[in-house]
């Protein structure tokens, strides 16, 4: 096998790259690396099998399990592997709504929540409800007592987020579960191995990538005595939350992964939410560039603004040549063009924005040239359109 040259002409072929898109996945821990080619020996049978290798792998996956329920505070019971945090979203969304069919089909769901929830409802075709969020995309659990009372037909389950994963504002879960009997489902997966799991959940879901586990590893959590049902075809396994065979020495580098996370969270939380801090501030005082999100209720390492006349994609590209590989948390992908519901729900300009993100390999140096790249970058596009 192969892989592509790397284009000498690319800033990525220089040591002086700085990746500040974390939030949408961390290169993988070194405790992660470490157990995954350990794992790769030994964790390849199924671990639904009765012989020696496949009993190896089941201890392995149980092991993981283990760690993951410990790092989170959930029982081993309650924790599932799936292929990625997408996978584990629908997963569990759609059989928590299955599981409450005779309570009621009407899904409520905060404005903000990510695609995968919307798509999710949308294929299995249930009524939903939004609930209107703030300007800094703060979900109140009077917006929410508001909406549960707003439709003709019950609700079977409240779909609310731990953080978003566009502007990173974070979720008052417990104190919305606390006002409320409606079952909830809370992705996780923007703030998992960086905040505790909140209380209030009935089922939850991360994603081992954003915490520097492998990719195409996703976790499902589902509480002991949730009214949970399998919404998709059945599988002859152990797990029915889970479909197919479990990659073992992934899932297992995903726990060590979230295990070293968790124990670096602490120190690691201050450090980025300091440089996030100066990100802000300094952001802030440039001409007709607004800083979206809450400022203080916000996960410690991402923030997102907004560059009036400036498009948000010509942004991102033009950092890139400059040596910073940044995300565009605003306008559109690359293959619907379509603009972000989550700054539209927020009323805040929905183009012109970029998602920053820093990480574990992150320095000050890096932030420093980051905030010195900037004005010329905004200047220089916003001469190309004739401002």
């Amino acid at each position: 096998m192969t892989f592509p040259a790397r284009d000498a002409n690319s800033p990525t072929a220089g040591p002086a790259y700085a990746d500040l898109d974390a939030a949408s996945s961390e290169p993988m821990h070194p405790a992660a690396r470490e157990v995954l080619m350990s794992a790769i020996d030994q964790g390849y049978a199924d671990p639904r099998r009765l012989h020696h290798g496949a009993r190896t792998a089941r201890l392995l996956l149980d092991n993981a399990r283990e760690v993951v329920a410990s790092s989170l505070g959930v029982r081993t019971g309650e924790v599932t592997f799936t292929s990625s945090g997408t996978d584990a979203v629908h997963r569990g969304l759609l059989g928590l709504m299955r599981g409450r069919e005779r309570a009621g089909h009407t899904l409520v769901h905060s404005a903000v929540e990510h695609s995968a929830v919307l798509h999710a409802a949308r294929w299995a075709q249930a009524p939903t409800l939004a609930v209107r969020v703030t300007t800094h995309g703060l979900i109140t659990p009077e917006a929410v007592q508001e909406a549960l009372s707003a439709g003709d037909e019950p609700v079977g389950v409240l779909a609310v987020q731990h953080a978003n994963h566009e502007v990173g504002t974070v979720q008052p879960v417990a104190e919305i579960a606390a006002a409320t009997d409606i079952p909830m489902f809370v992705d996780a997966c923007a703030s998992t191995g960086r905040l505790p799991l909140p209380d209030g959940w009935a089922v939850a879901a991360a994603s081992a990538h954003k915490w520097g586990g492998p990719a195409g590893v996703g976790v499902l959590l589902v509480r002991t005595g949730a009214r949970w049902r399998n919404a998709f075809p059945a599988d002859d396994r152990v797990d029915e939350r889970s479909s197919g065979f479990e990659n073992v020495p992934a899932a297992l580098a995903a726990a060590a992964a979230l295990q070293a996370v968790v124990e670096e969270s602490a120190e690691r939380g201050a450090r980025e939410f300091a440089m996030v801090e100066r990100i802000r501030h300094a952001v802030a005082r440039l001409p007709d560039v607004e800083v979206v999100g809450d400022p203080v209720l916000r996960l410690p390492h991402l923030v997102t603004f907004s560059c009036l006349y400036v498009d948000g994609e010509a942004l991102v590209h033009e950092l890139d040549r400059r040596g910073f590989g940044v995300a565009s948390g605003s306008a559109c992908t690359a293959s619907t063009l379509e603009p972000s519901h989550v700054l539209a729900a927020m009323g805040v300009l929905t183009h012109g924005n970029v998602r920053l993100a820093v990480g574990r390999s992150t320095t000050d140096d890096d932030v420093s040239a980051f905030l010195a790249a900037l004005p010329d970058v905004v200047t220089e596009l916003r001469a190309r359109v004739g401002l």
